[in-house]
């Protein structure tokens, strides 16, 4: 054999050798978001087109029973960050965002990161607003955006507005434009900078959230009522053109192949903002499908089946899982956890919960759904009735009692709330 040869030998023996790169990680959350407001859904608003998240939809799978763990923004973002039931550290509803996210919890990104991945987050945090809780000191390289509570004025971009200053990592910053534009513009050049090796993209936009801000032009765009629908729709449109951009990243170097793609919303659409939820009933705040059903969508070429429509009840701390798995994460063994990974076969829960410490609390279990309201009790069969509008507790008072023995026994694991009520 030629040494020339025995050189293309040993390269070839080498590269069969290396080990598949684990993927890219990619979630986008939005916020406020309504169940009908997603044009690759059944049943959407006749006004609304969302071509980006579309695309999504487009490349891996749709859940028609996708879930936020909470029926406000804070808590389901620290589920997802988690793997957890937000309870099972006292994280409740939103106000618990200003004690933080325990320094007890291990995020998504502090474990990429110790598999080697670069990380970053370019939106809201809303999971703590003192300096050990800030997004650099819970696994995150880079940062930009604020840090909460939950609105942001879109246009006013200052260093001096406190808690809801923008940062780039530690440092807050005067910026211009127009902050779901300038999410996007980070995204892209992270993208770009770590292309050559795994990266966890964490894009959680403040879109559709209040205050009700968008360009003159894309408000124009629309000829909705009630007016404020309008400004609505704009925000919803320049935040799925920030999805494609990203999106358009990663197919300019050929990272789609290699990247798993997540997308749903924190919780239902909010009413003030006239959101659509279609033909659930309630809104954000309410225990309803309305508040707590989102667009959830999952993507990964090669992994994910392309175009498939899933009818199974998944939660948002499945996708902590699912990056998990993807990444070849090993998770810590001495705490609980609640997210099953979306790659996995088979049912994945036989059990959902939702519980904001304020008297409204629900259990699903298969297509029965028990929701009691400050008291007052209602069984819903979803299968039969997504809506919500035929309470079935009178006439089926065993399994109300069922459920509420379910929920009885999860909440006594739950922690006290990690900040007390005012």
């Amino acid at each position: 054999m030629t040494r020339r040869n025995f050189l293309a030998g040993l390269a070839a023996g080498a590269a069969i050798a290396q080990p598949a790169r684990v993927p890219n990680v990619v979630i986008f959350v939005s916020d406020d978001h309504g169940y009908g407001d997603a044009s690759c859904y059944e049943n959407h608003a006749p006004d609304v087109q969302t071509p980006n998240i579309d695309r999504i939809a487009a490349m891996g799978v749709r859940y028609t029973q996708g879930y936020a763990s909470c029926y406000v923004c804070a808590p389901t973002r620290a589920g997802l960050m988690t793997g957890r039931y937000q309870q099972r550290y006292g994280f409740y509803t939103a106000s618990d965002s200003r004690a933080g996210l325990p320094l007890s919890e291990v995020t998504l990104a502090d474990l990429l990161r110790k598999k080697g991945y670069a990380t970053a987050i370019f939106g809201k945090w809303h999971l703590g607003l003192e300096k050990p809780y800030h997004p650099l000191r819970r696994g995150f390289d880079h940062f930009y955006g604020f840090l909460g509570h939950g609105a942001h004025d879109y246009f006013a971009l200052k260093a001096s507005d406190g808690h809801n200053a923008i940062y780039r990592d530690d440092q807050t910053i005067d910026d211009t434009g127009y902050l779901t534009d300038n999410l996007a513009r980070e995204a892209t050049a992270f993208i770009e900078r770590n292309r050559t090796k795994p990266f966890f993209l964490y894009l959680p936009f403040n879109a559709v959230h209040a205050p009700l801000q968008a360009p003159e032009a894309d408000i124009a765009r629309y000829h909705s009522k009630p007016p404020s629908r309008n400004t609505y729709l704009a925000m919803l449109y320049r935040m799925d053109l920030a999805i494609g951009r990203v999106l358009d990243a990663l197919e300019q170097h050929q990272l789609t192949a290699s990247t798993l793609i997540c997308f749903q919303s924190d919780n239902g659409g909010s009413k003030a903002n006239s959101a659509s939820n279609g033909i659930l009933r309630g809104f954000k705040q309410s225990v309803y499908e309305g508040g707590i059903r989102v667009p959830f969508l999952a993507a990964w070429p090669g992994r994910i089946p392309r175009g498939k429509v899933s009818h199974e009840p998944v939660i948002c701390m499945d996708i902590f899982a699912t990056a998990c798995e993807a990444a070849q994460v090993s998770l810590p063994t001495d705490r609980v956890y609640d997210g099953r990974s979306l790659l996995g076969k088979g049912p994945l829960h036989d059990v959902l919960l939702w519980d904001a410490d304020e008297k409204r609390i629900a259990v699903r279990e298969g297509d029965w759904k028990l929701i009691d309201n400050e008291g007052k009790l209602e069984l819903f069969h979803l299968g039969d009735d997504v809506s919500e509008k035929n309470n079935l507790a009178a006439q089926h008072p065993d399994k109300v009692k069922q459920l509420q023995a379910r929920f009885a026994a999860w909440r006594a694991q739950m922690k006290p709330r990690i900040r007390q009520k005012a």
